[in-house]
């Protein structure tokens, strides 16, 4: 029996927001009911476009039921940049803390509401959308379905350091262990990119203001040194295709282009990267297919 305290044991006995939205705004889904977790999240805004009502319904264990009622207490009341910024820790710590090997919990939560956030986007783009999303060819964790990005988005908000934490936050690697070498070399790829990070950081602070062709140079450096690698390894690429003040236009390439999370790649990654090592003020956008793409 795990030890949980009078907290979980209250948001577990005594879910909030459990059920269904008639008409959600946007809608996500993670884990299955294979896998013994899964959760769906939904949430409408209100004219101010905060977070309303939200609401979940969930299969798991007690730190399940509990980690969904209380992202739904968290989230109430927000805008969608707000509950974006909301991390699986910040849940375990409103629930006073969580057993290790039950983070994954939490870390379920997150992604549930990431998916709900990115399926209200593309609704009101007119985009195609899916309240799960997840391609086979992204699965690492093929017991779990956990994908690389969940993986690294795992790793790196929670400073991961070792196969048997991913576990824990994760469930990847929890089944028949195939896919231990692959979230080791993430792990490993992920380590050396914060050591690079904290390398930069000691050295002298570049100028504040920087020319166009200065902030050109440095943007195509960071894509060939920190981004490019990442993504060619899983058949991706991406091109530096304009920069218009501090908009910076790129063109996803091979997998990347057709890939279901390619905008959270633009945003979790490339704008990641280039806002640390060029500007804090660099917006990055899909350039627009040139014409010899759209015929």
């Amino acid at each position: 029996m795990w030890d949980y305290n009078d907290v979980v044991m209250d948001h577990f006995r005594n879910p909030r927001n459990v059920g269904a939205l008639e008409e959600p705004d946007g809608v996500g889904l993670v884990g299955s009911m294979a896998c013994g977790d899964a959760l769906k999240l939904m949430f409408k805004l209100d004219a101010a476009g905060r977070i309303q009502d939200v609401r979940f319904q969930t299969f798991g264990c007690a730190s399940a039921i509990a980690s969904s009622s209380a992202l739904t207490e968290i989230i109430k009341g927000k805008t969608l940049e707000e509950a974006e910024r909301v991390t699986n820790r910040d849940i375990a710590e409103f629930l006073g803390g969580l057993p290790e090997q039950k983070m994954h919990c939490s870390v379920m939560g997150r992604d549930a509401l990431l998916v709900a956030i990115e399926n209200y986007r593309k609704k009101a783009r007119g985009e195609a959308v899916d309240t799960e999303l997840k391609e086979a060819s992204d699965i690492t964790c093929v017991c779990f379905g956990v994908t690389r990005q969940e993986i690294a988005r795992a790793i790196t908000e929670n400073n991961l350091t070792s196969v048997e934490q991913v576990t824990n936050y994760t469930k990847a690697g929890g089944g028949c262990g195939g896919c231990h070498d692959s979230i080791q070399h993430l792990l490993d790829d992920l380590t050396r990119d914060r050591a690079r990070v904290q390398e930069v950081r000691a050295k002298p602070a570049r100028p504040r203001r920087l020319t166009t062709i200065q902030k050109l140079q440095l943007i195509q450096e960071t894509l060939e040194r920190e981004i490019r690698p990442q993504l060619q390894k899983d058949g991706g690429d991406i091109e530096l295709a304009d920069l218009d003040g501090n908009t910076v236009l790129v063109s996803m390439r091979g997998t990347c282009s057709q890939c279901k999370v390619a905008d959270f790649t633009l945003k979790s990654v490339v704008q990641a990267k280039l806002r640390e090592f060029v500007s804090p003020e660099l917006v990055v956008v899909q350039a627009p297919p040139s014409e010899e793409e759209r015929t």
